[in-house]
């Protein structure tokens, strides 16, 4: 996953397609992402790149993003 960004627009590419958002969709774009991991555990480690690189780019930006709730533990 690419990601890159303008003054109000962010896109991701990925290997057969690209998507271009406005910079104040970068929070829902992490949460999509992080409910997509969530929801399908047997992705293992599919959406964590992409997560990070968002994630990144809204430090980068200040972009005020929600903390990622911790895991539940069952034990």
């Amino acid at each position: 996953m690419k990601i890159t960004h303008t003054e109000s627009t962010f896109t991701m590419s990925g290997g057969k397609w690209s998507g271009i958002y406005p910079i104040e969709e970068l929070p829902s774009q992490i949460a999509f992402y992080r409910k997509m991991r969530a929801d399908f555990p047997k992705s293992k480690t599919a959406y964590d790149g992409t997560i990070d690189s968002l994630e990144a780019l809204a430090r980068e930006l200040g972009v005020q993003i929600e903390a990622e709730p911790m895991a539940e533990v069952t034990a």
